[in-house]
């Protein structure tokens, strides 16, 4: 008898894109693949989360949030 391992591959509903330069550095947030906002720090990403009806308990769970070009304490352009 064989055994199939199952891989589990992680969609969150949202996506925090890397930092974009400008004059005030922010970060794309999509939820759901469509951009909905932008966000300065991170508690826009928690304010986003919530206006979409999305409660985040943990930001550092990849099942919940994607952080791309950086984690949650990336705000600036390297």
């Amino acid at each position: 008898m064989s055994e199939i391992a199952y891989l589990r591959v992680s969609h969150p509903r949202i996506i925090v894109l890397g930092v974009q330069p400008a004059p005030a550095p922010f970060r794309i947030v999509e939820i759901d693949a469509e951009v909905v906002g932008e966000a300065r720090e991170v508690t826009d990403v928690l304010v986003i989360a919530a206006a979409h009806g999305i409660t985040v308990h943990d930001l550092d769970d990849p099942d919940v949030v994607r952080w791309v070009g950086g984690d949650r304490y990336t705000w600036t352009p390297h």
